[in-house]
């Protein structure tokens, strides 16, 4: 019995995929992935996440383009388009709370057959990314990889509920900060000390400043 091209997406297995058979044969695939797979991504997910197992969903396709080889003919070569969307919890570096950031990745890349190879390929193409395919070839840890290099360089809410206390005033706080300020203009000794205090004396007075 002949075997049409490609097969229905529920007979591949992403985590051992014949990638050359799937270029070749045009074939398409989609899937969930979580975070809790993701062990390298879940180390970026904040304990306090309202969410630390979100679910990516992930399409791949297979195609061949006829490119040059080195004998001078044309001939079909192997690529993998792959597309990602979700999202993750990560730690915003402004206020310190977790905040949800959106992902989507539609990368496309030139199959080759080993490590030396894909050294040598030359990038014309900044859009084309080579990876070195193989018969029990990964996808989960290729989509991974993609998540993680799309990890912003700086996580932070666009605009932040509250901007963390650390980061305005010190310990104490912007209120407390405030409030030692008050008293201490009405001639009363503050509660608490203003961490700053030390430093604004040193200011004001120089190297010489007295010591209180």
């Amino acid at each position: 019995m002949t075997q049409h091209p490609g097969k229905p997406a529920g007979l591949v297995d992403p985590r051992a995929l014949d990638l050359f058979e799937f270029a070749r044969s045009g074939r398409q695939a989609a899937g969930t992935v979580r975070v809790s797979q993701l062990p390298r991504m879940l180390n970026e997910v904040p304990e306090e996440a309202p969410d630390r197992d979100t679910a990516f969903t992930w399409q791949a396709e297979g195609t061949t383009q006829p490119e040059l080889q080195d004998d001078g003919t044309e001939g079909p070569q192997p690529y993998l388009r792959l597309a990602i969307h979700g999202a993750a919890w990560l730690e915003c570096q402004r206020c310190l709370s977790p905040y949800e950031q959106a992902f989507n990745v539609d990368a496309t890349y030139r199959i080759v057959n080993t490590e030396e190879e894909a050294e040598e390929f030359p990038l014309d193409e900044d859009e084309v990314d080579v990876i070195v395919g193989s018969r029990q070839f990964d996808l989960v840890d290729l989509i991974e990889e993609e998540l993680l290099l799309s990890l912003p360089l700086v996580p932070k809410h666009d605009i932040c509920p509250e901007v963390h206390e650390s980061l305005t005033s010190g310990v104490a706080g912007l209120e407390d900060e405030e409030a030692a300020e008050g008293e201490a203009e009405e001639g009363e000794e503050p509660a608490r000390p203003n961490p700053f205090a030390a430093l604004e004396g040193l200011k004001s007075g120089g190297s010489g400043g007295k010591k209180h």
